[in-house]
């Protein structure tokens, strides 16, 4: 509740309203109950089972990766009104993932985390990313930013060397 870092390795199902305003703790869990990610600002979340209803409700930053085996976590167990669901592509939420469970894997002994790692490919499909739609948007014009700058300093390199 209100975690702000840390690393959580939770063996089993978890409860209602579990990482409710969590701020920045990344966590990984084999289940949750109702209302899982409630309010939560920063952090990462892995579930890696099933959820109950309401996931994301009034989620306003942070990343959730869900594994939706049965195929009704949109439809039915997620609140989408202030986030997306996207399909995991990027590398870099690949590698986070896979670091993700290795860890719980290594530190819980979960045959779950095992058996997804042994098959890392096959079940990149079944995983949504839980992402908030502000913090999408800060992130993109944070990274736009950036760009710039970096283009700016190219630029400057480039005209003091004549």
């Amino acid at each position: 509740y209100g975690a702000t870092s840390g690393e959580a390795y939770v063996s089993g199902v978890a409860g209602e309203r579990f990482c409710v305003r969590n701020s920045g703790a990344h966590v990984i869990v084999e289940g949750v109950g109702d209302h899982g990610c409630e309010y939560m600002t920063g952090g990462r979340v892995v579930v890696i089972g099933p959820t109950g209803r309401n996931f994301a409700a009034g989620m306003s930053g942070g990343v959730a990766y869900v594994l939706d085996e049965v195929g009704d976590f949109g439809e039915f167990r997620c609140n989408l009104e202030m986030v997306d669901l996207e399909e995991l592509v990027d590398h870099r939420d690949l590698a986070e993932l896979r670091q993700l469970l290795e860890k719980h894997a290594n530190y819980t002994h979960s045959t779950v985390a095992r058996r997804i790692l042994d098959n890392f490919q096959a079940y990149v499909p079944r995983f949504v990313k839980v992402m908030p739609q502000d913090y999408k948007r800060v992130m993109l014009e944070r990274l736009a930013r950036q760009q710039e700058r970096e283009s700016a300093d190219v630029e400057l390199v480039e005209v003091s060397n004549g």
